[in-house]
């Protein structure tokens, strides 16, 4: 089971991606920010880092504001 962004579980799947996981939540954000375990994810690895089972998953859309 992974835990995405503190209220949603998700059935873990062995191989899954932080871009599977994304694109499993319809996330198309221009700007976000995924951490797992609160290590920050840099966006070259989202289509191939893997999630561990039990994670704690974060998404965080950046807005701009003034």
């Amino acid at each position: 089971m992974i835990r995405v962004n503190n209220r949603d579980e998700v059935e873990w799947d062995e191989g899954l991606t932080v871009s599977g996981l994304l694109e499993q939540f319809r996330y198309t954000f221009a700007h976000i920010i995924v951490k797992i375990n609160g290590e920050v994810v840099p966006r070259e690895e989202y289509s191939t880092r893997a999630i561990p089972d039990g994670a704690d998953v974060r998404v965080i859309h950046l807005i701009a504001g003034g």
